[in-house]
């Protein structure tokens, strides 16, 4: 209960920067993916030890990808407002491209 509740503020920040200055639909489905990981991780941490890495590792993966989107849609929001080019649709191609892959274990 603990390490879920200290996970959780980190996931909320990423979660939201990432839906908000990047892309909503790839943010949405890895915060739904997160929640889905958690509750595998918090199951399996009432096992054995071994049956709760998985979802940590998986879990730490979806933070990762939203970190990842929080940063590039920060660097696209640099780029219109000092140099005046606009990448969100490429932005927005590649991670709704690449969220689909957050469900390979």
């Amino acid at each position: 209960s603990q390490n879920c509740g200290h996970a959780y503020p980190t996931f909320l920040a990423v979660l939201w920067c990432a839906g908000l200055l990047c892309s909503q639909a790839p943010a949405a489905f890895a915060g739904l993916m997160y929640l889905f990981v958690r509750q595998k991780y918090f199951v399996g941490y009432l096992g054995e030890r071994t049956q709760s890495t998985p979802g940590y590792l998986f879990g730490k993966r979806i933070i990762l990808f939203l970190f990842l989107m929080s940063v590039a849609g920060i660097l696209n929001y640099y780029l219109v407002f000092f140099f005046g080019s606009d990448f969100e649709i490429h932005i927005k191609t590649i991670t709704s491209a690449i969220s689909p892959l957050l469900l390979i274990p």
